[in-house]
């Protein structure tokens, strides 16, 4: 396989030029992007071939001049250039000499498109937009009640106190949620994710969270334990577990138009795992859906979160060896299917 052959198989278009600065190789993703004849390119000076320019209008040469950089320069950082027809390209090129005090002998360029990281930039709008969005409501509660209590204080009453105060401490604790969702995105997506399990008893767990949710909403949620305590035992981080449960109680009680319920007993089909169901009553997720469900700022309807609780359920689910399944609940709804195993891996 020759130099041009190897070239055409990289990912990248690839454009090399000599120490004379005339171009020796030009690959078939390089001509095709930059809109020339690989054959009929070579020998021709470097700016003639790479026809890149950036807002200012400078050509990738005169910008760069990779033969007249200072000797200790090997190379250009990635930095976006335009193509001919006005896409974005990512450009990073080696520059080589036989010894650091010879000339440069050869410029090698790799193109890559850029549309890779658009929709990272797009991604992380997305974050800050929806971080925005979700840390505003409670900040405004906070600032407002605390502005309250600090211009009113001799006015209100011990039971209104209370309760602004009450209610403070409620949105702080979104706050703190959230702040968490967002640690534990980054430490899934970067497989940095720290675990602590143990034998634990998801009884007692599913339970703490049942009743905290039934606190601080009106909605009904019923819990139904169809084994006994001892049969329900974990293993699991209990901060993770207890995560993954109120993020699906939460989003439940979120979407659904009913009756919350949620169930917990030995997985029918498999005595190494305890199965956790939690159904709602709201609209259901279409089957065409539900692999969607799992990523990143999905949301589905109009009724608010940040798009990361299912991410997080997903990830934390998984990172213990269990599996999450959506379906349909019996009485319309969605029905999410939490298998978590009982031992640790083998």
């Amino acid at each position: 396989m020759d130099a041009r052959e190897l070239a055409d198989a990289l990912p990248d278009g690839v454009v090399v030029a000599d120490a004379d600065g005339e171009v020796v190789l030009v690959s078939a993703l390089a001509g095709r992007m930059l809109g020339v004849d690989p054959d009929a390119s070579l020998g021709r000076p470097l700016g003639d071939v790479l026809t890149l320019s950036n807002t200012e209008g400078q050509t990738w040469a005169e910008a760069n001049r990779p033969y007249d950089t200072l000797r200790t320069v090997t190379g250009t950082p990635e930095q976006a250039w335009l193509l001919p027809d006005g896409t974005e390209v990512l450009v990073v090129s080696t520059i080589r000499r036989p010894s650091p005090d010879a000339a440069v002998d050869q410029v090698s360029i790799s193109l890559r498109s850029g549309r890779g990281r658009k929709r990272l930039d797009r991604e992380r709008s997305d974050l800050v937009a929806t971080v925005a969005h979700e840390l505003r409501s409670p900040l405004t509660g906070v600032k407002g009640f605390v502005q309250a209590l600090l211009n009113r204080w001799d006015r209100l009453n011990d039971d209104q106190k209370k309760l602004m105060l009450r209610t403070v401490a409620s949105d702080s604790d979104r706050l703190s949620r959230l702040i968490a969702e967002l640690l534990d995105v980054a430490r899934i997506d970067t497989g940095r994710l720290q675990l602590y399990p143990r034998a634990s008893d998801a009884t007692v767990l599913v339970t703490r969270v049942v009743e905290s949710v039934r606190s601080a909403t009106s909605r009904p949620i019923e819990l139904e334990i169809s084994a006994g305590e001892d049969e329900l035992e974990i293993h699991a981080d209990p901060d993770k577990f207890t995560q993954v449960v109120t993020n699906l109680v939460e989003n439940a009680v979120r979407h659904g138009d009913g009756v919350v319920t949620v169930s917990l007993g030995a997985w029918p089909d498999d005595p190494d795992q305890v199965l956790l169901v939690v159904e709602d009553r709201g609209e259901g997720i279409p089957a065409e859906l539900r692999q969607r469900v799992f990523t990143k700022f999905w949301k589905h309807g109009a009724r608010g979160g940040s798009g990361l609780g299912l991410y997080i359920v997903g990830g934390l689910t998984k990172a213990h060896g269990g599996s999450v399944v959506i379906a349909d609940a019996d009485g319309g709804g969605a029905r999410i299917e939490v298998g978590w195993p009982r031992n640790p891996p083998v």
